[in-house]
């Protein structure tokens, strides 16, 4: 029975027509799988299913989504970080030419903490890269990552005082009581995409998750590398949030909650 399957372009481009076709024909393709996004079972006899292909320095793996969770896409990820996804993956190696393997790129840290603002506790997702990220196609060295930000609707931040406003169209996913994603538009209209993407879904504490259904959205606040770090505690979190903003180096957004 063939299975309903979606492959994207840029993961046809990746996999080769040959592939991407045994893949639509069902030869390849699983009955069952674990949705790499939700984590629930799915069935691509009876569902729409997405392929969703992670990219290493070395290796490849492709993976299944509900269509509903994810649409079909490439994520590239470090090589050490695809053999660890490889344990929670139902997926199954690909061969790439070598030409095609993507270097390695800068990973994004995100960490989840509540941020007291006007005396109310906010759910809030703090993202740094591990290296400067630069312009698709730039030339030198720099780090675009606020700037691309604000391109994206992200308002940059002088100090913490207020909620920063709502940016639609962006949205954190948020199922079985674990956050999965951040999830941008679409460049085509279509379904929105993974801007960040978590490997394995990452545990929030129950406060969190409280905070988030009843504001149904959360802050995400982004800075350059070096300027937050990883810190143990909330108060501490805090403290580097106010010193960022401070230095001009702190945007966010209030994002949509998907999911509960």
């Amino acid at each position: 029975m063939p299975r309903m399957l979606d492959v994207s372009d840029e993961v046809r481009a990746e996999i080769g027509d040959e592939e991407a076709d045994r893949l639509l024909a069902g030869e390849n393709a699983p009955g069952s799988y674990d949705c790499t996004s939700c984590r629930t079972p799915g069935d691509s006899e009876l569902e729409r299913t997405s392929t969703v292909l992670f990219i290493g320095d070395e290796t490849a793996v492709l993976a299944f989504a509900h269509a509903t969770c994810l649409p079909s896409q490439v994520v590239q990820v470090t090589e050490e970080q695809l053999r660890g996804a490889v344990r929670s993956i139902s997926g199954d190696t690909v061969d790439l030419d070598p030409q095609k393997v993507v270097p390695e790129q800068a990973v994004l840290g995100v960490t989840s903490g509540l941020v007291l603002i006007a005396g109310e506790l906010h759910p809030a997702l703090v993202v740094e890269p591990t290296a400067p990220i630069v312009r698709p196609g730039a030339v030198g060295v720099g780090d675009d990552f606020l700037p691309l930000l604000i391109e994206q609707g992200f308002m940059p931040l002088t100090e913490l005082s207020e909620v920063p406003p709502v940016r639609h169209g962006w949205s954190v996913l948020l199922a079985m009581g674990q956050l999965h994603a951040v999830l941008q538009p679409s460049a085509n209209g279509g379904q929105p995409v993974a801007w960040w993407q978590a490997h394995q879904p990452l545990q929030v504490t129950d406060g969190w998750r409280a905070a988030a259904n009843k504001h149904q959205q959360v802050l995400m606040f982004a800075a350059p590398v070096g300027s937050i770090g990883r810190q143990p505690r909330e108060d501490l979190l805090r403290d580097a949030l106010d010193k960022a903003a401070a230095n001009g180096k702190l945007v966010g957004a209030a994002l949509p909650l998907a999911g509960t």
